[in-house]
């Protein structure tokens, strides 16, 4: 679209005003339903600026411009259709001629005031219609000549448009001809090589026999159809073919390049002889978008199929002709020479290349007076030029160019084997007046001009710049050092080298023989160092190591542990498919590594540990941060403070990934303006491999190393900065280590850029299209949501996005609409963030919340994304969380579990049943035990608050009193976890009288341990912790309500282990899952709770309490009171009397050594991420490999069917019509003989009832009038003609009552794994 030269385009070109805006329009002319898409509506409206028009005309105005695709109308035609409204849309008939055809110009007052013709139609104003008409088509057909001769003023016409200044020289293009073969010999050979390869294929495409004599046409060239003339080359081609032209067949071939996905499978299997014979095709590759290809929509609508027995046909060959295109595998000039005849009847083109390299290889051609080197040849050579014809060519004439095209075709197809030479000579002949060494002469004369203008101005001998000769004295700058990262690593004595085996592998942090061992090197050092072995192995003197290296007994504990971890490793051979790649922010996995924060990070590090124990074929992938989550210190205010240690990375059970070569592996991220790059280390994790990615290093700037400085610090630019690097540079990292794994699963949305770096793989490296591509994500795609409430999910500005992943779109060959709707439920709208949970579903084919109530309320959370269907009917399942039996059990429970449980349980493959063998236990090991394991609690809980460097928020008096009053043989009631307001951690405050009657009772004591941290941007979280402290401090609670500081994994096992009842009274339902009382109750520990997350799935009475599952009250403050309450009394009336009904003959209380037995054989056996990892296997991981597998067999196979009717269906569906349907009576006496009927007839267009399905749902209302299906009934295809389907259902619900009913239609496929998968949803 080119507007006055003169006054905009230079102001266009130098603030690119309008121009995104403009090409967004252009960008979807052939993909929209104009008349239908909102989205075009409105970028149209807005860049044109339509206002004030009512809504009829903008309907007409919209299907005109759709219409005008198949049905061109002329201006003056447009004109009258929307002179209906009552106006002379001059501008707006043009624009939309306009936007159609980007050749056609636009009538506005710039051009106007360019051509001087503004005054002359303002003054028919108030004229008749038809006058203003008339003035209008005339001042229009002006537009369209002057724009004509802008565009082909071939003699410097356009330069001087442009500049606004007469050229002094034109300078042709030229052409080196140094690649046509040099002598005759190897013309013919090349000439004979090239029309072989020509007939084979088309032999092949067309499925008969071409004959050798068959006249070879050919077109090349950029995409531009109009332009470059490819419309009349067609319609040319479908003239002769009706005109049933004599003599040779015409085998044509448009050599186009254009968006593919690769060769034609099948029709390279031919010309291999491994296809069928039966195979056609009339493309060579499959076309990215076949529906909007303009080429093969012409085919279509001419009806030009290659029919067998045809004289003329025509083959697409949409790709760059390189040598590598996977059917002709032949250059685009090696294949040129065989051609008898190159037709390039252009609209618009500056010079025009094509003819002359088709006449340079002697191949005789044609071209238009609207090409450059058409005119050259007619002003230059001066003589007949049979082997070029020259078209006249304008804005009227097209169809004369047409029937210019047909004679020339049958020109060349008349000629005799002397005819044909000769007609080659000639175009050999007229293109050497293009020759380089020809047109070199208007260059010399440029550059002659240039020195005389620059003579003019300067005179022959410009003065020479006066150089300063003064002594100039500088100081010279010292650069500043370069460091460079080295690892320097301990050598331990060769006996000993199984230490340093073992302390770089995290199988020691769960398997009792590794730790003990580590200890025995030297206990205090080992509780110095925060049972950490690689810090351990450093502070050991060499005097020590060399002892032990003598020592026989020690030796022989080494040899003992080192067999019993090869022979664990040895079985990581064994592993098996499905492959799985498992991404999450944080992990947990031990206090030497601090990459976690929470339930989050412990749970994925639980989840590794068992894929190692159970030999899944897993990998993990997640960031490694220097100063990890922060360590607690609390004042003596009781304010909590956040102190970040950098971690030492010598002292971390990780190692540096190196190549080959012994350089270190990265990843890298291509941020604003630079690429970010992060060094690869690995954490064995027993059999389980974990990859964490670090910017902390040289290569980055210093503002990309605070990247991965802190687990979820920084501002929301950072958090998409550290999302990204997971994301999409943990994709790459396991390329770079040729890691591809079946399954992705993303724990939590933080890692949904998986997925759209996935997408952009296959689109870029295997030639699928953005929804193939998106078919094959989401078969191999799982996605784990943690999180219960909507605030919880991350989400982000578009704006933030642009910047950051603004160049993703043309990666992905889609629009930047259509990548916000992956993460967005409108993607049109700029407001709406875009959610990372909301990517990581949509990129999926299951989600999974992480307990059973947890599955509901996510059902909820993405109802958005699934518009149709009730919250209740989605797909998303769960997966209840597990824990970790081995690393959270007690040493001395896994002592009696591995007695009792049967010699499965150690094989990690075993019947959950076997739990029950707790009860073979006696009671007075059980009892026994739990004394044990509390007495260590507690002299752990006293050396902390002992500690000054630890604890400051007790003086020391109130420490003294600690040390009294805490005691081993009281009832003790543990609270550990994220202090966050609902999981009203002070709950417990709530009467403080009534609670000093409890802990204070002579007869039953109970005592409470709290522990646990805060956000350190949470303050209320943080006001929870001061609170406890000062209650703690009161006289009356001092050594009976205790918190503990420091909260860590360390902490965490011993409270679980030691204290007797565990206590959680979250908000229900905002705890998604919760797994602290599933490892309290590894140890036999009782869980008291609301019954929220999964104590839901886990309660059972007489192993364990739980308050009861619904609200009562819907004012907050008034449920807590009522919570509070219920807990006292449970406590009082239930908890503590069990506890201390001791009978004294055995010195044991039999009812709660029962609840203990209950609690691991009941509950514990359930909750292990054993059982977890076996559901999700047997839930996910198993399946969708299957599917995968299909998904990506034979070439995508499946991928690109489901694509291809998932686009179809899209097309149809808005012509899908509801012809009648027969609404059900407001009442009804339903009885077996009067079941409810109901039709429902259908107009399916180009769909098939196989693609639409109906149904009747029965709906009841809770008392929050939100909607519960009873009944489903799916309608029957009774009858199918013409198009016209009728479905009938007949219905006869279970129970009476008052339903809501409706019938809603939906696209169905037997392909498709859930419904939910596929948008289409329509209610009837």
């Amino acid at each position: 679209m080119i507007i006055n030269p003169n006054t905009i385009i230079g102001e266009c070109l130098e603030t690119a005003w309008g121009l995104p805006q403009y090409m967004d329009i252009i960008s979807k002319v052939n993909k929209n339903a104009f008349k239908a898409s909102a989205d075009f509506r409105t970028s149209f409206n807005a860049y044109y600026r339509v206002r004030q028009r009512k809504s009829e005309w903008y309907d007409a105005y919209y299907e005109l411009m759709e219409n005008q695709k198949h049905y061109p109308l002329s201006f003056e035609q447009l004109l009258r259709k929307l002179m209906t409204f009552g106006n002379i849309e001059t501008s707006f008939s043009s624009k939309l001629l306009a936007t159609v055809d980007v050749d056609r110009p636009i009538w506005d007052q710039y051009v106007l005031k360019s051509l001087g013709r503004y005054k002359d139609w303002n003054s028919f104003n108030g004229k008749d219609k038809e006058e203003r008409i008339s003035k209008a088509v005339e001042i229009y057909a002006d537009i369209e000549k002057w724009y004509a001769d802008f565009l082909n003023s071939k003699d410097g016409k356009e330069c001087e448009q442009f500049l606004r200044r007469k050229v002094d020289v034109v300078t042709p293009n030229g052409f080196e001809n140094s690649f046509t073969p040099a002598t005759d010999e190897e013309y013919d050979e090349k000439r004979r090589a090239a029309r072989a390869r020509l007939i084979e294929v088309a032999t092949a495409m067309s499925g008969e026999e071409v004959s050798k004599d068959a006249i070879l046409i050919g077109v090349g060239g950029r995409y531009e159809y109009r332009n470059k003339g490819i419309d009349v080359f067609i319609d040319a081609l479908k003239k002769l073919q009706d005109t049933d032209p004599q003599g040779r067949d015409i085998q044509a071939f448009i050599m186009i390049p254009s968006g593919h996905n690769g060769a034609d499978k099948d029709l390279v299997a031919k010309l291999s002889g491994t296809g069928s014979s039966e195979y056609t095709t009339q493309v060579s590759h499959y076309l990215m978008d076949t529906e909007y290809d303009v080429i093969t929509r012409r085919f279509k609508e001419l009806g030009f199929t290659n029919a067998k027995g045809s004289r003329v046909k025509v083959y697409f060959i949409p790709s760059y002709l390189n040598g590598t295109d996977g059917v002709f595998n032949m250059k685009y000039y090696d294949l040129l020479v065989g051609l008898d005849l190159t037709l390039f009847p252009s609209y618009y083109e500056p010079w025009g290349y094509t003819p002359l390299e088709s006449l340079a290889f002697s191949i005789p051609s044609l071209t238009t007076s609207l090409a450059g080197f058409g005119l050259w040849v007619r002003s230059h050579y001066g003589k007949e030029h049979p082997g070029i014809t020259i078209l006249d060519r304008n804005d009227s004439n097209y169809f004369d160019v047409v029937d210019g095209v047909v004679a020339r075709v049958k020109e060349i197809a008349a000629l005799d084997s002397e005819g044909r030479k000769a007609y080659m000579a000639s175009a050999k002949d007229v293109s050497t007046i293009a020759l380089w060494e020809n047109q070199i002469q208007y260059y010399k004369e440029a550059y002659s001009k240039a020195i005389e203008k620059v003579i003019e101005a300067k005179g022959a001998f410009p003065d020479e710049l006066n150089e300063d000769k003064s002594m100039v004295y500088k100081k010279i700058v010292i650069n500043n050092p370069t460091w460079k990262s080295v690892m320097v690593t301990r050598h331990l004595p060769d006996a000993l080298s199984g230490l340093e085996t073992l302390s770089k592998n995290l199988w020691w942090c769960w398997n009792e023989s590794a730790k003990s061992l580590f200890k025995s090197i030297d206990p205090v050092i080992w509780h110095d160092t925060c049972h950490n072995p690689m810090a351990l192995l450093d502070a050991v003197s060499l005097k020590r190591f060399k002892a032990l290296a003598k020592d026989d007994a020690f030796l022989g504990e080494l040899k003992s542990v080192m067999d019993e971890f090869n022979a664990y490793m040895a079985l990581k051979a064994e592993r098996k498919d499905p492959s799985i790649a498992y991404f999450c922010m944080e992990y947990g996995l031990d206090t030497s590594l601090k990459i976690y924060s929470g339930g989050l990070g412990l749970l994925a590090g639980d989840y590794l540990k068992e894929t190692s124990d159970m030999n899944v074929n897993l990998v993990a992938v997640g960031l490694l941060y220097r100063y990890g989550y922060f360590t607690q210190i609390i004042t003596g205010q009781g304010e909590q403070v956040a102190r970040y240690d950098a971690q030492d990375f010598t002292k971390i059970p990780a190692e540096p990934v190196m190549d080959a070569e012994g350089n270190w592996m990265t990843t890298n991220v291509a941020f604003p303006g630079r690429t970010i790059t992060a060094r690869l280390w690995k954490v064995a994790v027993g059999r389980t491999d974990l990859y964490l990615l670090d910017t902390d290093y040289e290569a980055n700037s210093p503002e990309d190393r605070q990247v991965t400085y802190h687990l979820y610090g920084g501002d929301w630019e950072n958090r998409l900065k550290q999302e990204l690097l997971l994301g999409v540079g943990g994709i790459r990292a396991l390329r770079n280590l040729g890691i591809n794994p079946q399954i992705y699963h993303c724990n939590e949305g933080h890692a949904a850029f998986t997925g759209l770096e996935r997408l952009r793989e296959y689109i870029q490296e295997d030639n699928l299209d953005f929804s193939e591509a998106l078919e094959v994500v989401r078969s191999s795609s799982l996605f784990t949501t943690h999180t219960p409430v909507p605030a919880g999910h991350d989400a982000f500005d578009e704006g933030l996005l642009r910047k950051y992943i603004g160049h993703y779109p043309q990666r992905l060959k889609v629009d930047w609409e259509t990548m916000m709707g992956l993460g967005k439920v409108n993607g049109n709208d700029v407001n709406e963030k875009f959610s990372m949970s909301f990517l990581a579903a949509n990129l999926s084919q299951n989600v999974n919340g992480v307990s059973m109530l947890h599955g509901d309320v996510s059902k909820e959370i993405f109802s958005g994304i699934y518009p149709g269907y009730l919250p209740e009917e989605l797909f998303i399942s769960y997966v209840t969380n597990g824990v970790h039996y081995p690393t959270w059990a007690a040493a001395e429970w896994k002592k009696i579990h591995a007695r009792v449980f049967g010699p499965e349980f150690a094989t990690h493959h075993y019947d959950k049943s076997c739990f029950e063998g707790i009860y073979k236990v006696s009671d007075s090991e059980i009892w026994e035990t739990r004394k044990t394991l509390k007495k260590r609690l507690i002299d752990i809980v006293k050396e902390r608050v002992s500690d000054p460097s630890q604890c400051n928020h007790y003086s020391p008096s109130q420490i003294v009193a600690i040390k009294e009053n805490l005691r081993d043989d009281v009832l003790t009631i543990g609270f550990a976890r994220r202090f966050a307001t609902y999981k009203r951690g002070t709950l417990l405050f709530s009467d403080l009288d009534r609670l000093d009657s409890i802990v204070n009772d002579p007869v039953h004591p109970v005592q409470f341990l709290f522990a646990g941290k805060a956000h350190p941007a949470d303050k209320a979280g943080q006001d929870l912790i001061k609170r406890i402290i000062e209650i703690s401090k009161q006289d009356r609670f001092i050594g009976k309500i205790v918190f503990i500081p420091g909260y860590d994994i360390s902490l965490a096992k011993r409270l679980v282990q030691g204290v007797d009842v565990w206590m959680n009274n979250p908000t229900r339902p905002l705890e998604a899952s919760g797994t602290s009382g599933e490892k309290a109750s590894m140890n036999g520990v009782m869980h008291f709770s609301v019954l929220d997350g999964w104590w839901v799935e886990g309660y059972k009475p007489g192993a364990g309490w739980a308050l009861p599952l619904e609200r009562t009250y819907d004012d907050q403050n008034y449920q807590n009171e009522l919570d509070a309450a219920t807990i006292y009394t449970t406590i009082e009336n239930d908890i503590a009397p069990a506890y201390y009904d001791v009978d004294r003959s055995l010195g044991l209380s039999p009812t709660w050594v029962g609840y203990i037995k209950n609690t691991i054989a009941q509950v514990a056996d359930n909750f292990t991420t054993n059982r977890m990892l076996t559901d999700y296997c047997d839930q996910y991981y198993i399946p969708q490999s299957e599917r995968a597998g299909n998904m990506v067999a034979d070439d995508y196979k499946m991928a690109r069917v489901i694509s291809a009717w998932k686009k179809k269906a899209r097309r149809e569906w808005q012509n899908v019509e509801v012809i009648s349907q027969t609404q059900p009576d407001p009442s009804y006496s339903l009885t077996e003989s009067n079941a409810l009927t109901s039709e429902v007839v259908l107009n399916l267009g180009d769909l098939s009832p196989q693609d639409i399905g109906v149904e009747m749902l029965f709906a009841t209302t809770d008392v929050k009038h939100q909607l519960h299906i009873q009944e489903k009934c799916d309608y029957d295809v009774v009858e199918f003609n013409d198009g016209v389907a009728k479905y009938r259902a007949s219905i006869l619900p279970d129970r009476t009552g008052m339903y809501q009913v409706a019938v809603r239609m939906y696209a169905k496929n037997p392909l498709l794994p859930h419904r939910q998968d596929f948008e289409l949803v329509k209610w009837l």
